[in-house]
């Protein structure tokens, strides 16, 4: 593939997928990151473009736009990155060195600097900007996927290909050993355009994996108040069954309820008890250790996991969820509401289910509702765990 055919298939590639990217953000509000990549595709295939029609063109106007924009649409790329990663800073040391590395090109083309040279700068400025974006990757490596590592090391790999090809042309006009100066300007070529492929792909397999870990934290995460929903809180518990089998610490199980929670929602709105239930988790984790799990089983219905816990200790904790919840005024525009909780508390049994747990649990709950609220029950002390 010659270069003007290579120029001519960036330049189709960024330009189909700009407009995919518009058809698919028609109409809905998109992730700042997917903005900003679309916004350096948008750039890459305008410089592509003026590189491929010069000639067309004058070269006083497509050379240093078509390098300005080039730049900018690989550090747009590296800001994609930095974006989805969640840290929004990278605005303030890309944008300078985005001006930095035009001012470099320009200068070059201007002062009249050899074409390899300036080609040479080019290449450096791009393998900056993507070396960028391969730390954008890198960061939070142990947590990372494999996906977002072969991405970074292969990012990394290809800028640094590409500006050592790019020196080397120019710094070698007549080659070295059996290595020719064409065959590093190929090199050049050939690893600018795989990292425009790989950047491309990548960053649309990265949302993709994004997306489908959210869905799957969505199925086992309360996403109004971030801990597990019913099911995040059975799986969790699952392991803990099956240990209540052997000898050994118990686990405890709390299940509470918001006392009249239903007059908070019909008397000031969802949103004002959207944001009571959420103060109310807050309150209630203070209480707890890190081993701890609190989860919302629906409604204003919680429930704890208290690894290791005896049922008195269990008790003791109930007491101080239930006090802290009662003395914790939340401040809405409309009002200070006041709560209450009733709580229900048992241990796991050898022979339980997570059926007959419940169930146990459950008529402690009640024991408490039925003997006026704002307080905690004991279930039935039946078998040698209840201790």
């Amino acid at each position: 593939m010659d270069i003007k055919t290579l120029v001519l298939a960036l330049a189709l590639g960024n330009l189909s997928l700009s407009a995919a990217l518009f058809f698919f953000g028609y109409g809905r509000t998109q992730p700042l990151s997917l903005r900003t990549w679309s916004a350096a595709k948008q750039c890459q295939a305008v410089a592509w473009l003026l590189l491929y029609f010069r000639g067309i063109v004058p070269d006083f106007l497509s050379i240093p736009l078509a390098g300005a924009l080039l730049f900018a649409g690989v550090a747009l790329d590296a800001g994609a990155l930095w974006e989805a990663g969640g840290r929004g800073a990278w605005r303030r040391f890309m944008l300078p060195a985005l001006a930095l590395a035009v001012s470099a090109f320009v200068w070059c083309y201007g002062a009249d600097v050899e074409p390899a040279w300036r080609s040479a700068v080019g290449a450096l400025c791009i393998a900056g900007f993507a070396l960028a974006g391969a730390v954008a990757l890198a960061l939070g490596w142990a947590g990372a996927s494999m996906l977002q590592r072969f991405l970074a090391v292969t990012t990394a790999a290809l800028a640094l290909a590409l500006a050592g090809c790019a020196v080397l042309a120019a710094m070698l006009p007549d080659g070295w050993s059996w290595l020719g100066s064409a065959a590093m300007q190929t090199g050049a070529l050939a690893a600018l355009y795989l990292l425009m492929l790989s950047n491309g792909a990548g960053f649309l397999l990265l949302a993709r994996e994004r997306d489908e870990r959210a869905l799957a934290r969505l199925e086992v995460v309360d996403a109004l108040t971030d801990v597990p929903n019913r099911r995040g809180f059975y799986n969790a518990l699952a392991p803990w069954m099956a240990l209540a089998r052997r000898p050994g610490m118990p686990t405890a199980l709390i299940v509470f309820n918001l006392d009249h929670f239903k007059r908070v929602n019909d008397g000031y709105g969802h949103p004002v008890g959207d944001a009571v239930l959420k103060a109310m988790v807050d309150v209630c984790k203070k209480q707890l250790r890190d081993s701890d799990l609190m989860g919302r089983l629906g409604g204003a219905e919680f429930a704890i996991q208290l690894p290791r816990t005896t049922l008195a200790d269990a008790l003791h904790v109930a007491e101080r969820v239930r006090a802290a919840v009662e003395q914790l005024p939340v401040k809405t525009e409309k009002a200070v509401i006041n709560l209450t909780a009733s709580l229900g508390v048992t241990t796991i049994r050898a022979e339980d289910s997570a059926v007959s747990l419940f169930q146990r649990a459950d008529e402690a709950l009640q024991a408490a509702k039925q003997g006026g609220r704002n307080r905690v029950a004991e279930a039935a002390a039946v078998g040698p765990l209840d201790v």
